[in-house]
């Protein structure tokens, strides 16, 4: 399928213009025996910009962040972050390159407090665990765990168990422990799921606040969160690029309507 408007188009819309990317995908294809989950999906996301990935379900988004994070390894194409491919490499070393995610599911440590959530991810991009029998590197990242918690509202809760949050404090912890990595690039998944109002609501502003020094991508199904954040979207329709284009550009594109906003 063509899509509504070309990547490259957005990416010129950025700061700096049409070399502002700090994300881009090439062909990126990952096929699980003869189905394309994600097929030659080409995206460019420019530094500084909320972008928001939508689709049906089964769409290619899960896939999609899937590969750009390491937890799968693409059949083909290309995954650029600041100018250096990424794809195939595990996880941890896509982390250390400056891209962290969150995840659909809260993914914290419930057992442990949580300033102690923080600070384990924080030390994961900071030290080596060797390290921490020096009091100055533990201090170190005792203080990255403090700054990060307040950012996210959660400076008041530093000392309560993880488990014993509400879930909307918990899928803003696991923000923070991503956070705590100091990623250029922030991967949300699904970050309001399971919300109520109110918390969605506090979650929007959160991201609004520390969008302010990253960039963001979201994979996200609440269409009043999406068109109220983001910049740009991306609509993904049976593991291919739709469309592409400011929130009204798609609310008004004839074929997301027929496809995914109307279903």
């Amino acid at each position: 399928m063509t899509s509504h408007r070309p990547a490259t188009s957005l990416a010129r819309e950025g700061p700096g213009g049409g070399d502002s990317a700090i994300l881009r995908t090439e062909g990126l294809t990952m096929r699980f025996g003869g189905l394309a989950a994600v097929n030659d999906v080409s995206v460019a996301v420019p530094r500084g910009q909320i972008r928001a990935i939508i689709g049906p379900n089964g769409a290619g988004k899960s896939t999609f962040f899937n590969c750009i994070t390491g937890v799968l390894r693409p059949t083909s194409g290309r995954i650029i972050l600041n100018g250096e491919d990424l794809a195939g490499l595990p996880p941890n070393r896509v982390s250390h390159r400056g891209l962290a995610r969150s995840y659909q599911i809260t993914n914290i440590l419930p057992g442990a407090s949580v300033r102690e959530n923080v600070r384990i991810a924080a030390q994961s991009r900071r030290h080596a665990w060797g390290l921490l029998r020096h009091h100055r590197a533990y201090g170190d990242l005792i203080d990255r765990a403090r700054t990060v918690l307040a950012s996210v509202g959660l400076g008041g809760k530093e000392d309560e168990l993880a488990a014993n949050l509400s879930h909307g404090e918990q899928r803003n912890l696991e923000i923070g422990i991503a956070l705590a990595t100091e990623p250029q690039l922030l991967c949300l998944d699904e970050p309001t799921a399971g919300m109520s109002v109110a918390e969605t609501h506090a979650t929007v502003e959160l991201i609004r606040r520390i969008a302010r020094n990253l960039t963001i991508l979201i994979v996200e199904h609440d269409m009043e969160v999406v068109m109220g954040l983001a910049q740009a979207i991306t609509v993904l329709h049976y593991g291919e690029v739709l469309a592409e284009g400011t929130p009204a550009e798609i609310q008004a594109n004839s074929r997301v309507q027929e496809v995914y906003l109307k279903s």
